[in-house]
């Protein structure tokens, strides 16, 4: 696969116009663009996937197909190298990905159901990663991992964005708990020298929306609403974290989180978080399964 170059485009490379069926999405903000490196996508996909290749009007995976732990039995997810894939929800246009870009990654590492049914428009040719092989590359690559941590953060910022100002209430707020199992727990903290937790009691606010954020909350006992103007979206409850975009993109934190009950929880400062994510990929996984869980959830609330 040595003949598979992107060294010419930019790091977020910009999509061709869409066709007239479907609408094009606001552009996104300059320091959005350079989050996504589709020279790193395709060295990280070039280590361990499976060239693939797909006629016009093939359909790639559908709408609402189930997934059952980490990467459903047979799941997969995507980067294209020719063609361009159209994304489709309720048989209404959504989205182009064009080469260099990857797809389907969000519901096969979130562990829910595709979002959206992927169509070959032109005759295609991927590079598809299973669990195994994502994995293998992901032990070799860390840096992947953090790199798509970045483009799910700026996806939950612009829908918390929309969310703030939607004339709806929210409805359904996630329940998080269980992102870091009894083991990643202990090993996280014996890391992190095992630290005295922090508490709070009932009702304190414990982060507040566009403050400065230093650390990320890996919550131990207890449970904190996650906020975002007086809308209660999450609800994060032991092995839970919140907290870890404002180190992923060093951005001000998005929501206010206040303590449900009386709290305790670790701090992960951007040092240690880093290096967690570099040693050991099971946290860079789980870390990334929090995110694009919650980029799915806050996509159901818009209705998008």
């Amino acid at each position: 696969m040595d003949d598979l170059d992107f060294s010419s485009m930019t790091p977020a490379p910009a999509k061709p116009a869409p066709p007239p069926a479907v609408a094009a999405k606001p552009p996104a903000a300059p320091e959005a663009a350079s989050l996504y490196d589709p020279r790193l996508a395709l060295a990280f996909f070039k280590l361990a996937g499976t060239q693939e290749q797909f006629a016009a009007g093939t359909q790639i995976f559908a709408e609402n197909e189930k997934t059952s732990g980490f990467f459903s039995k047979g799941a997969r997810i995507y980067l294209l190298l020719d063609g361009d894939v159209i994304l489709t929800r309720a048989g209404k246009p959504l989205d182009l990905v064009p080469p260099g870009e990857i797809f389907g990654e969000m519901a096969a590492i979130a562990e829910m159901p595709r979002s959206a049914t992927a169509t070959a428009r032109k005759n295609c040719r991927v590079l598809s990663l299973d669990e195994k092989s994502f994995l293998q590359s992901l032990q070799q690559m860390p840096e992947f991992a953090l790199m798509l941590m970045s483009v799910m953060a700026q996806r939950l910022r612009r829908g918390l964005t929309r969310l703030a100002t939607a004339q709806k209430p929210v409805v359904e707020a996630l329940d998080h708990a269980g992102t870091l199992d009894r083991k990643m727990l202990v090993d996280l903290a014996r890391a992190l020298g095992d630290p005295t937790p922090s508490t709070a009691a009932a009702g304190k606010v414990v982060v507040t929306k566009g403050a400065v954020g230093a650390c990320m909350f890996v919550v131990t006992e207890g449970r904190i609403a996650i906020s975002v103007d007086d809308k209660v979206i999450e609800h994060v409850g032991p092995g839970g974290t919140f907290g870890e975009m404002a180190l992923v993109d060093k951005s001000g934190r998005s929501a206010t989180a206040t303590a449900e009950t009386d709290c305790a929880w670790l701090l992960i400062g951007r040092n240690e978080f880093l290096a967690m994510v570099k040693t050991r990929p099971a946290f860079g996984i789980a870390l990334m399964r929090s995110l694009s869980a919650r980029v799915l959830h806050i996509g159901k609330l818009l209705g998008s």
